[in-house]
């Protein structure tokens, strides 16, 4: 066994939303099933904010990273709801379409923002901080 099989990969669920498939796309290869060497993501969609509901409530989801821009419920709509709906919400990351709308993020309770175009390396950077904060459940292989 080497040194580096002694560290085991945590496995975290990370819920992508946004009304356009190809939004949640770019959010997937953005942030990749491997944003760390020791981080495994698998993700979760939704379209709606109905969909995000269900899977908050039937899954133990790490991280939400939700679009900013979606219609009709926008990412920093549902990041607040969930803040208020949820007593263990999980962390929410919002991706702004301006840097000017961090002040909204802010009002929302995000955990963080990411900027449109998604930048691979910053964003798996902010999703790898995330996950590793300690606010985000990992799913432990038995």
């Amino acid at each position: 066994m080497t040194s580096g099989d002694s560290n085991p990969q945590a496995t975290y669920t990370v819920l992508l939303y946004s009304d356009d498939p190809e939004v949640r796309d770019h959010m997937r290869l953005a942030i990749g099933t491997r944003p760390a060497p020791d981080l495994v993501v698998e993700f979760a969609d939704a379209s709606s904010w109905e969909e995000c509901r269900r899977l908050v409530d039937d899954y133990e989801i790490s991280l939400m990273v939700l679009d900013g821009e979606a219609t009709p419920a926008g990412g920093l709509g549902i990041a607040r709801q969930v803040k208020d709906e949820y007593t263990s919400p999980p962390p929410v990351i919002v991706v702004i379409a301006r840097a000017a709308d961090r002040w909204l993020a802010a009002f929302a309770e995000v955990d963080g923002t990411l900027l449109h175009p998604l930048d691979p390396v910053e964003t798996g950077r902010a999703v790898a901080a995330m996950l590793r904060s300690g606010k985000a459940p990992q799913v432990t292989n038995a």
